[in-house]
């Protein structure tokens, strides 16, 4: 017997494949845009579809199942995409959990022209919602949920919380700046034309004032959901931290 012949599937397999290749086309778009997924599942080294088709394929389920069905009712994935993410983060992540360091290494290499280690500081205190130091597959995955499939009141609630770098339930206006400019440190020398040094302090005042509705200083989750809804060029602006997950 040829041991290096491949394994045949069975015809209840092969319908499970199908099924699930046909039903998750437009999610592989998606994770292949965030950059964390593409470091867990090593999207740079894969050549071809085909080769994502195989990694799909040989997707494996070592999570609890009780766990696992779970987060299938929590979040906006699919059992069988709970099955791929999962892998691709174990594989990465033998422990079962994410440190900031990693977090840091991830956006040094998406964004090596920039200084990522700020944004990827405050991306990754977002993560961790229970603020214990690590991010686990259940809070990265709710986190993706929202990120990649969330209504825009679930976003802009993710949103608020990334720029409320303290958690006090406001957003004051250094917070928003400190953001803003470790996105422009990040992808700032990226772009063309080069953006200016002054850009984000003077994006931050101009929407800063449109959003502290009662002039105290601060931002709450109210004010800023109701002027990112108003206005567009706010909402683009708040929204800029998707194209660099």
């Amino acid at each position: 017997m040829d041991m290096l012949a491949p394994e045949k599937k069975t015809h209840e397999e092969k319908e499970d494949l199908q099924q699930y290749h046909q039903k998750t086309g437009n999610c592989k778009k998606l994770l292949r845009n965030c950059c964390l997924v593409k470091r867990f599942f090593a999207w740079k080294s894969l050549s071809s579809k085909d080769t994502v088709e195989d990694e799909m394929e040989m997707a494996t389920v070592r999570h609890r199942p009780e766990a696992l069905e779970l987060l299938e009712a929590q979040s906006k994935f699919t059992k069988k995409e709970l099955q791929i993410l999962y892998r691709g983060f174990k594989n990465e992540c033998p422990s079962g959990v994410v440190n900031e360091e990693t977090f840091k290494e991830i956006y040094s290499q998406f964004f090596p022209q920039g200084d990522s280690t700020t944004y990827a500081h405050f991306l990754f205190n977002a993560f961790d919602t229970d603020h214990n130091g690590s991010v686990s597959f259940e809070d990265f995955v709710m986190g993706l949920s929202i990120l990649l499939r969330g209504t825009v009141q679930e976003k802009l609630n993710w949103a608020f919380n990334l720029y409320d770098i303290n958690k006090d339930g406001y957003i004051t206006k250094e917070e928003m700046l400190d953001i803003m400019k470790a996105i422009y440190d990040m992808m700032g020398k990226c772009t063309y034309p080069v953006l200016k040094e002054d850009t984000p302090r003077q994006h931050v005042e101009t929407f800063f004032q449109k959003m502290d509705k009662n002039k105290d200083g601060v931002v709450t989750i109210d004010e800023f959901i109701e002027s990112c809804q108003k206005d567009e060029n706010i909402m683009r602006s708040m929204q800029l931290f998707e194209n660099v997950i």
